[in-house]
């Protein structure tokens, strides 16, 4: 078979194709929110119930979907994840009832938890260190991209055909996701069509270990006792809700509090998942940057965790602002923060474990940030019934300068690391 030049791009690009299209069918409940509580009578706090089915299911195959995937390999355990997540994506447009919505969102939240464990393995597996900030930037961008997509897309399906036939469509674009996956993906050591330069280049790239030195039950119950495994919980713990909140609630929000209606949504809503996609690329260069100006590679992850936590803290006046629009200009710098934060807190696995255990930390990164988001998921749902939108926001601002202080006590590098020189061999 004739080599692929770059290999290890092309297939990076299909993690961030599945991203986008994790992020669509996750999104179409959310831009359809204002229809589906109107039409069904639901409160505020049973949409955060439907929401909260979802991130439970979700958080726990983060961990469940990690542990299987370094198990299975990240081919076979994505190719199920995505048949899995596709058929369920369709179901709520089935959907008559509270607990049918509850359900269907568990299903889908069963099979897309497992997309980022499998993505990070496959960083881990694919890239040096110096480049794995910008790879985690450019299938991590997909979430953000897939948000931007979503809100135009589904409100064209749902005016032209029903709110029902935009989840149909939204879970059909998996299928056509496969074919390109099962062509271009292939464990590093066993790929036919990857080029010996490129092999070199990986290989003499990497800073971790390929294998744990522990094996079986200990080399999982093992990362329970390493600090940098907590830092990396604890990081995404207090982060992810963030993402959730805006995620979930900036249609209902935009509907609620700034009087938008389903076509204004379409227009207006992805505006901050752009900025959100601006900032993976600026968390995943910004590190690049600092390796190759000499900062070694887990400080510079730090430092650009400590310098996205400041415009995370534009939700306050984002809550306060009288201007609809004043209001998003906000929000999209706060989800910029963000999403330069979580490309680092994304990075962290495979810059400090070995590969074999890189989606299982991922995961358990993932079960921490999904269990609490789901946490504070139902909170919102009640303050906005009792109270209003704000004390929400003012969580969501606050909470990742606690994650960085745990990211900066708590995670070192590892103590055997391959030379710094690596990091500066030519690229492929």
């Amino acid at each position: 078979m004739k080599p692929i030049k770059h290999l290890r791009w092309w297939i990076v690009w299909t993690l961030f194709a599945s991203t986008v299209i994790n992020y669509i069918d996750r999104q179409t409940l959310s831009v359809l929110a204002p229809v589906i509580i109107r039409e069904f009578h639901f409160t505020h706090s049973d949409y955060s119930r439907i929401v909260s089915a979802f991130q439970i299911a979700y958080a726990g195959m983060w961990l469940i979907g990690g542990v299987l995937i370094d198990f299975i390999g990240t081919r076979i355990g994505l190719t199920l994840a995505m048949i899995w997540w596709s058929v369920a994506s369709m179901l709520p447009g089935l959907a008559h009832s509270l607990s049918q919505f509850s359900l269907f969102r568990f299903l889908l939240g069963l099979g897309e938890g497992c997309n980022w464990p499998g993505a990070s393995k496959t960083v881990a597996e694919w890239f040096p260190a110096r480049e794995r900030g910008l790879a985690v930037a450019i299938f991590d961008s997909g979430s953000s991209v897939g948000a931007v997509i979503a809100p135009p897309f589904v409100v064209l399906v749902a005016n032209a055909l029903g709110w029902r036939y935009a989840f149909l469509t939204a879970g059909l674009l998996g299928f056509f996701w496969l074919i390109p996956w099962l062509i271009l993906y292939r464990p590093l050591d066993k790929h036919p069509r990857l080029t010996p330069e490129e092999r070199q280049l990986v290989c003499i790239g990497r800073d971790t270990a390929t294998v744990s030195a522990q094996r079986g039950a200990a080399r999982w119950l093992g990362l329970l006792r390493q600090p940098n495994t907590w830092g990396i919980v604890l990081g995404r713990s207090l982060t992810d809700p963030i993402w959730w909140f805006y995620v979930f609630w900036l249609p209902q929000y935009l509907s609620d509090a700034r009087g938008f209606s389903l076509k204004q949504i379409g227009a207006f809503a992805w505006i901050p998942f752009l900025a959100a996609d601006i900032g993976n690329f600026t968390g995943g260069f910004a590190s690049g940057y600092l390796i190759r100006r000499g900062v070694k590679v887990v400080p510079a992850r730090k430092w650009v965790c400590v310098v996205s936590s400041i415009p995370i803290l534009a939700g306050i006046p984002a809550a306060l602002a009288h201007n609809a629009f004043w209001a998003l200009a906000f929000i999209s710098l706060a989800v910029w923060g963000y999403a330069s934060w979580s490309t680092m807190g994304l990075t962290f696995p495979s810059d400090l474990f070995p590969q074999d255990v890189v989606a299982s930390v991922t995961g358990l990164s993932g079960l921490g940030a999904g269990l609490v988001s789901s946490g504070f998921t139902l909170v919102v749902g009640w303050l906005v019934d009792k109270f209003s939108y704000f004390p929400a926001f003012v969580v969501a601002a606050l909470a990742p300068l606690i994650a960085t202080a745990c990211v900066l006590l708590l995670i070192r590098a590892p103590k055997v690391s391959t030379p710094a020189s690596s990091s500066r061999v030519a690229p492929a």
